[in-house]
């Protein structure tokens, strides 16, 4: 999981120690940087995220 380029809310949540909720919180806003949209599935970018945590 450490590799994917993209996780999805529970890969982002094991890998950031952040919760599911919180997480798809931040990625309902419009500026959001890390959130990737396909359909209506949600995908975490994972070095954007990275980024944003820093």
């Amino acid at each position: 999981m450490w590799e994917k380029s993209n996780l999805t809310l529970e890969e982002a949540a094991a890998y950031s120690g952040i919760g599911i909720n919180k997480l798809r919180e931040m990625s309902d806003s419009k500026d959001c940087t890390f959130v990737l949209w396909n359909g209506t599935k949600r995908l975490l970018k994972r070095r954007r995220l990275d980024e944003y945590l820093d």
